[in-house]
């Protein structure tokens, strides 16, 4: 039988090491009971819900679920052989991207900067301003953004036309909708970074800038060979952690604030999953689309919320008529859509207000 040496150098068979196993979990057993609730938690919503997989080689019937047949790969040799399957899958990859790049490093400049200050008032505020919106639903931020944003009187509208002389839409304007969305989503995540790079700030010898002091270093060479040096594992274990979610360009933001407008950049794999789950009642093929996070848009007509063959068709009108009756026109469809979308998610946004 194998044997194993112990820390005193004694060997001792397999038989004996699992007796000592089995002897120290009956001994700490308590702490295992704390691993039940995430068990609990894994197991409802993560391993059972795998069973609906299947849908994604069916054919599936929602009214009679028995009667679906089994269509094994048909649903995802339709998505690969879809036109439009690059320009959806370049959106969700080059939206996440800048994400990461852009937004990654924000929250460990902010946690250096933070670590330097020495006014205990305005540090305080400080973090409550950053951590403030990181708590905050994307259904109540979606909102604010639409009133900062709104083509009338939106606060940020009439600032960039003041500065520019020009009256930019931005959640209307494919040019400038990719921005928005990088930077709200930035000024969203900015405090949950700087929480854990400021903890781990936090935990460095204090010794080692009494060191550095009394050689001569200043606070900048500080940041630069103590600070930084010790906080490389977490800013891995972030990295690493960030770019797990790089075909997750965040739904409920694009979801909430995203038009027809813009489907060109800003339609990615989820919004596509919803409109051909959601709307149009294709579970197998929208199953299919969201468990190999590649997805891509059929003709336009087919798969566009209600009313977009309308907004289609007046476009092309307006664009004959010139550009100021067409921004005209497009205000007023923002404005009813901005209406729609509200009352849509009225219940939703009260109770996560009423909530948080």
């Amino acid at each position: 039988m194998a044997q194993v040496k112990t820390v005193s150098g004694k060997k001792e068979t397999w038989k004996e090491r699992c007796a000592r196993t089995a002897r120290e979990v009956v001994k700490r057993r308590w702490l295992f009971f704390l691993l039940i609730p995430g068990i609990i938690f894994f197991a409802v919503f993560k391993y059972i819900p795998m069973y609906g997989l299947k849908i994604a080689f069916q054919d599936y019937n929602q009214y009679d679920p028995s009667k679906s047949q089994w269509v094994g790969f048909q649903q995802f040799m339709d998505l690969f052989s879809k036109n439009s399957f690059l320009p959806v899958l370049r959106n969700t990859i080059v939206i996440s991207l800048l994400k990461l790049i852009l937004g990654f490093p924000i929250p460990v400049i902010l946690a250096l900067m933070m670590n330097e200050m020495k006014n205990m008032a305005f540090k305080k505020v400080s973090q409550t301003l950053l951590y403030l919106p990181h708590f905050i639903s994307w259904v109540i931020l979606s909102g604010i953004i639409m009133t900062l944003l709104d083509p009338d009187n939106g606060m940020i509208t009439n600032l960039i036309q003041t500065l520019t002389r020009q009256h930019i839409m931005v959640l209307t304007d494919s040019r400038y909708f990719v921005p928005m969305l990088i930077i709200t989503d930035i000024y969203k995540g900015l405090g949950w970074g700087t929480i854990i790079y400021f903890a781990a700030i936090s935990g460095i010898d204090p010794s080692l800038y009494e060191a550095a002091a009394i050689d001569g270093a200043g606070k900048w060479k500080q940041a630069i060979n103590i600070t930084l040096p010790c906080i490389v594992p977490t800013i891995i274990i972030q990295f690493i952690l960030s770019s797990s979610n790089i075909l997750n360009a965040g739904f409920d933001q694009i979801f909430m604030l995203y038009t027809s407008h813009v489907y060109d950049v800003a339609d990615i794999i989820d919004t596509y999953v919803y409109r051909m789950g959601i709307i149009n009642n294709d579970y197998s093929f929208s199953t299919a689309s969201r468990h190999v996070q590649i997805c891509c848009r059929t003709d336009h007509d087919s798969v566009r919320q209600p009313g977009c063959q309308e907004n289609r068709q007046r476009r092309s009108v307006l664009r004959e008529k010139g550009r100021n009756e067409n921004e005209s026109i497009q205000k007023r469809w923002y404005r009813n859509q901005t209406w729609k979308s509200r009352e849509s998610f009225l219940p939703y946004s009260t109770t996560s207000f009423l909530f948080f």
